[in-house]
Formats: structure tokens, C-alpha cells, sequence
């Protein structure tokens, strides 16, 4: 995401918070529940859609009543859109939701439960992968969707420079973090940074002003969660999000830990070994890989077959560094499927969720090989079709099967939480120090002060 993307964002998100307000001020469409008609579905991965338009075929031979009608937007349309529609009562019956979002949307009654619907079906919750079917738990204890797939965090990096440089696949499989020095981590990263006269940043007379390949990549400041960023190593110092696992109201950003933990981060880009934030402009993070400007990044096992696909570049994959806690971290999450509170056509809306998140739909996105679905008998499938971009896609599913993995960060005022923080960190990566942050955490308290949960 560029910085104008950022920018957006950030605004999108402030408008995202005036949108909920009206919709708690002014009531909720209760909708119908009628089991045929047209369902109306949103999702917002462009790679993704043609599996879900192959698997809305196959619903639809099944259920010739109910018609499925899909729509796909990009990531900021796509909430603008929605937050829009459930002002104007015209938000999509079923939509494709995230775990930072969804708490807000069925606080303010936006979606709806489905806690006997699943009680009622033949759904097995132990059929998902270990974790996922408890994302979906909201912050009143009911259930608002089954786990379409499941995500996770590690290191593509370039084969020819790591071979280049000496370093062997079995020291990237074995890194190791913390925040004092950097552990073999930095000194990889360090090592992998080359300036335009040749000489690496471990090396003296190496220039950081004429960079010309940064050993780690970067996409942005990473607030509020750094999934792809820096939570992989924060969480590794014994440090939490916030006082609870999930639907906390005090925020932990002021904890040295952290901060320490970020300040490392940031001093790779004083050092030289990580671009500074106004780079990002230049490109995304895969693009700056396959023009060999960047030797590693770290991302989701959801971009998998998008490095995949590069050419010219020769990628492979490793897990996350090992940590001052001993062992590895990566952040896991599960989208699901919600429906809206005002549809129409609930009833043929349960249908559709339940048929997404069925074997039958996830084995069909499983051999798509761009997303690992959430049950657990589609893994397999899943890994051999994502083995074949030629990555060692066990840097993601070892940490699930160690339980080194934790939860996506569920919040309410999620909006105003990506607000304060994105602004926050991003002054930090443009300068600021780091204590600054306090301050932010501070506001971040204050909206559960100014305004209780229910």
C-alpha cells in the first residue's frame, strides 16, 4: 500500500466512523427471511473471485430458487461501499468480512448471529483448522460466520542474492530476532543490503544514502497490527495487543516491550537496510522484489502464488525469525462470510454462508491455489496446489501445527483505532520518537473511557 493509499485509507476509515454512528442513531432495517430469490455477494479479492464464481455455479445447480450475484471491489471500495450501504439500506445480503471489521458491525446490529442456524445444520466446528472458528466469536459471545480460509505470515526472499551473499537455506530457515541488536536476523538483513558501488551494509564505506537493493522490504508502517510488519517479532518479547485476547479496552503500545520492538524495526531504515516509508510510492512489495530492489519482505500466505508468479526473480520462503521468547510468531486469521441484518432473503443468504464455508466450496478454492481454505481436510489439497509456485509453503503450516501462531487483533472502534495508529506510526517511521506512541495508546484507552461497550 502506497502512501497515498495510506492517506485514503486513513481518511476512509474517519468517514468509516461517521457512517457506523448514523447507523446506530438511526435503527436497522430487521430485513425478511425469505429462502428463495436473488443473494446479493460482496467479496474484495480480485485472484479469488473466479474459485467463488465456479463454486456460486455449483450452489446454484444445487438450490435453482436462490441466484447468486457477486461483486467484487478492490480493499478501500470495498468498505467504503459497504459502510455506505448500511446507512442507505442497501448493503449486500452476504459479504466477504474481516476480523477487525466484523465486531463493530454486530455491536451497532448490523449483521446477524448464526449461533442456531449452525446448531440447527450439520456443521462440525472441528472440522475447521485449530483456531479460526473462534475469530468469529463476537464481543457478545454469539457467532457471526464459519471460516472461509485461513492466513498466515513468513519471509520470500531472493534465491540468487542469498546465494550471492553466502547465506545458505538453512540459516534463513533458522533466523533468529530480538530487539538489542537484531539477532542473525539483522545481521542477515545487513548483509543482504547492497549500495550501487557494490558494497554491502555489513561492509565498511557502505553508502545507506545510494542504496540499491534493501536487504528487507517495505510496505508501510504497519498500524494498528503490523500483521505483515513487525507483530511476527513483537510478539515474540511477551508483549500483547491489548488486556484481552480479544474485545479489549486497554491498548498496550506503550509497553516497553513494544516500543522497543518497533524502534528496532524503524532503526533498520536509518541504517540503510530498509527503505524509508516515502519508497513505498515507488511500488508494491512485489513489484520492488521482482526489479531486485528489495531481497526479502515478509507477507501473507495469501501472496503466495502472487510471488509466485513473478518473473525473472527466483523467490523462496522461510519462516519467521525465532524470538527472545524461544520461539517463533506469526499472526493467523480467518475470513468469513457475514450476513446482513436487512436482507431480504436471509434464509437463502444461511444457505450460501454454509455452502462457503462446506468442503464443497473450500475444496474447489483449495485447488484454485491461491488461499488456504479453513477446513481442515482441504489442507492437503491446498499445499499442493500452492507448492506449485515452487515455495516450501511449510514456513506457514509448521507454525499453525507448533501453535506459534496468534489471532488477528479483534476490536471495536476499529476505525478509530486504524485512525489514531496509522497516523501515529507513520510519524514514528517519518522521524518522531517512538515515546510518542504513548500518547496514541493513550487515545486509543480514552474511546472505551468516552464511550463504554455494550
Amino acid at each position: 500500500m502506497t502512501s497515498t493509499k495510506k492517506i485514503r485509507s486513513a481518511i476512509a476509515f474517519a468517514g468509516a466512523a461517521l457512517l457506523l454512528s448514523a447507523c446506530g442513531s438511526y435503527g436497522v432495517d430487521p430485513g425478511a427471511d425469505a429462502e428463495t430469490g436473488t443473494v446479493n455477494y460482496w467479496l474484495w479479492e480480485s485472484a479469488q473471485l473466479p474459485a467463488y464464481q465456479q463454486c456460486a455455479a455449483d450452489f446454484q445447480a444445487q438450490n435453482p430458487d436462490i441466484d447468486i450475484k457477486i461483486e467484487q471491489f478492490g480493499w478501500d471500495d470495498y468498505w467504503n461501499k459497504l459502510f455506505t450501504g448500511f446507512v442507505g439500506n442497501s448493503a449486500p445480503d452476504v459479504f466477504a468480512d474481516h476480523t477487525s471489521r466484523y465486531g463493530e458491525f454486530a455491536e451497532r446490529g448490523l449483521i446477524v448471529p448464526i449461533d442456531d442456524q449452525v446448531a440447527a445444520s450439520d456443521v462440525d466446528l472441528g472440522d475447521y483448522v485449530a483456531g479460526t472458528t473462534d475469530l468469529w466469536l463476537g464481543p457478545d459471545g454469539k457467532r457471526y460466520g464459519l471460516p472461509k480460509d485461513f492466513d498466515t505470515v513468513g519471509i520470500f526472499y531472493n534465491e540468487d542474492m542469498t546465494e550471492a551473499a553466502g547465506v545458505t537455506t538453512d540459516q534463513m530457515k533458522n533466523l533468529t530476532w530480538n530487539p538489542d541488536d537484531g539477532g542473525t536476523y539483522e545481521k542477515t538483513i545487513a548483509h543482504l543490503t547492497v549500495d550501487e558501488n557494490g558494497v554491502r551494509g555489513d561492509e565498511p564505506g557502505f553508502d545507506k544514502s545510494k542504496v540499491k537493493t534493501y536487504g528487507l522490504g517495505l510496505g508501510s508502517s504497519g498500524a494498528p497490527f503490523g500483521q505483515v510488519e513487525w507483530s511476527y517479532l513483537a510478539m515474540t518479547t511477551g508483549w500483547t495487543y491489548m488486556d484481552k485476547k480479544a474485545w479489549g479496552t486497554k491498548f498496550n503500545y506503550d509497553d516497553p516491550r513494544f516500543q522497543a520492538t518497533y524502534a528496532w524495526w524503524k532503526g533498520l531504515i536509518d541504517k540503510g537496510y530498509m527503505p524509508p516509508l516515502a519508497f513505498t510510492e515507488g511500488g508494491s512489495p512485489d513489484q520492488q522484489m521482482q526489479a531486485g530492489k528489495y531481497a526479502m519482505v515478509t507477507e501473507g500466505s495469501w501472496n503466495t502464488a502472487n510471488y509466485g508468479a513473478l518473473e525473472g526473480v527466483h523467490l523462496q520462503l522461510a519462516p519467521t525469525p525465532v524470538g527472545p521468547d524461544g520461539k517463533r510468531a506469526a499472526m493467523q486469521n480467518s475470513l468469513a462470510d457475514s450476513i446482513s441484518t436487512s436482507s431480504k432473503v436471509k434464509g437463502a443468504a444461511w444457505k450460501w454462508v454454509r455452502y462457503l464455508a462446506s468442503e464443497d466450496c473450500q475444496s474447489v478454492v483449495a485447488k484454485a491455489g491461491v488461499v488456504m481454505p479453513a477446513i481442515a481436510d482441504t489442507v492437503e489439497t491446498s499445499t499442493a496446489a500452492l507448492s506449485k509456485t515452487g515455495f516450501d509453503i511449510s514456513a506457514f503450516t509448521d507454525q499453525i501445527d507448533q501453535g506459534t501462531t496468534f489471532p488477528y487483533p479483534a476490536v471495536l472502534q476499529g476505525a478509530e483505532i486504524q485512525s489514531i495508529m496509522s497516523s501515529a506510526m507513520d510519524n514514528v517511521m517519518a522521524g518522531a520518537d517512538v515515546s510518542s506512541l504513548t500518547a496514541a495508546n493513550t487515545k486509543l484507552d480514552a474511546l472505551f473511557t468516552a464511550k463504554p461497550t455494550k
